[in-house]
C-alpha cells in the first residue's frame, strides 16, 4: 500500500489542485498573534476552509493510520518530516473539501515550504494574510493565556515537532516554564516564515494587519482586506 511519502516523491505527476484551480490564502504570524481567532471569524464571514498544517498532521498522527503511524515515528526517531508530507495533507484536505476556498495557516514556515508547495501543487497563494504583533505583546498573551489554563489546572504551552509544524498542548508545569519556550518560538518565526513573508512582499502579495489591536478591531482591519474580494466574486 503506498503512503502519503510515497506519493510525495513520485514525480511526474500532475497535481490534483491544477485542476480544482482552490483559492488560497496563507496565513502567517507570530505565536501569539491572534491567527487562530481571526481564521475562525473569516470562516464565519466569509466561507473560508480552514486549514492548520500542524492540525493534518496531528489528526493524522491520531487516526492510527499507516501514514500517522509513519510519520509518528518520524518524529520519535527525531527525523524532520518532509514538507513534501505535510504537502500532500494539505492537498488531499483540499481536494476531499467542497469548497473552493481556503485558509492555510500557519503553512509555509519557511522558503522551501513555500517553493516546494507552489511547485508540488501548482497553486500560487492570492495573497498572504500576515498578522504583525509586537514580541512584547505576543508574549503578554500567552503568558496570560497559560496563567487561566493554570488556574482550571493546565498550563496549555508551545509544542513543537519536528516537522516544524506548532501547536497548542496541555501540559502540566508553571507558566515560568513556558516564557523560554515562548522567546524561542519567536526566534524561530523571525528566522524562518519572514523570508516568506519578504519572498510574498516583492510580489505585492503580502495583507499586513496589526494584530496588536484589540480583536474586534483587528477583524474590522481583516474584513477591509476580504470584503472587496467577495464583492468581486459575487459580482
Amino acid at each position: 500500500m503506498r503512503t502519503i511519502v510515497d506519493a510525495a516523491y513520485t514525480g511526474g505527476n500532475k497535481s490534483a489542485l491544477s485542476v480544482k484551480k482552490p483559492k488560497v490564502v496563507f496565513v502567517l504570524g507570530g505565536p501569539g498573534s491572534g491567527k487562530g481567532t481571526q481564521c475562525a471569524n473569516i470562516v464565519e464571514h466569509f466561507g473560508y476552509t480552514h486549514l492548520s498544517a500542524g492540525d493534518l498532521l496531528r489528526a493524522e498522527i491520531n487516526s492510527g493510520s499507516e501514514n500517522g503511524t509513519m510519520i509518528q515515528n518520524m518524529i520519535s526517531e527525531g527525523v524532520i518530516v518532509p514538507p513534501e508530507v505535510t504537502i500532500k495533507l494539505l492537498e488531499k484536505a483540499i481536494m476531499e473539501s467542497e469548497n473552493d476556498k481556503f485558509l492555510i495557516d500557519g503553512f509555509p514556515r519557511n522558503e522551501e515550504n513555500r517553493a516546494m508547495f507552489e511547485s508540488v501543487t501548482g497553486v500560487v497563494p492570492e495573497f498572504v494574510l500576515f498578522f504583525d504583533c509586537s514580541e512584547e505583546e505576543m508574549e503578554r498573551r500567552l503568558l496570560s493565556r497559560n496563567q487561566v489554563a493554570k488556574w482550571v489546572g493546565r498550563v496549555w504551552s508551545w509544542v513543537r515537532w519536528g516537522n516544524g509544524q506548532t501547536w497548542f498542548e496541555p501540559k502540566c508545569g508553571r507558566v515560568d516554564d513556558n516564557i523560554d519556550t515562548i522567546r524561542k518560538r519567536f526566534k524561530v518565526f523571525v528566522d524562518s516564515s519572514l523570508s516568506v513573508i519578504n519572498y510574498y512582499n516583492s510580489k505585492g502579495k503580502v495583507k499586513k494587519i496589526d494584530a496588536g489591536k484589540p480583536v474586534a478591531q483587528v477583524f474590522e482591519a481583516v474584513k477591509a482586506v476580504f470584503t472587496p474580494i467577495d464583492d468581486k466574486a459575487a459580482a
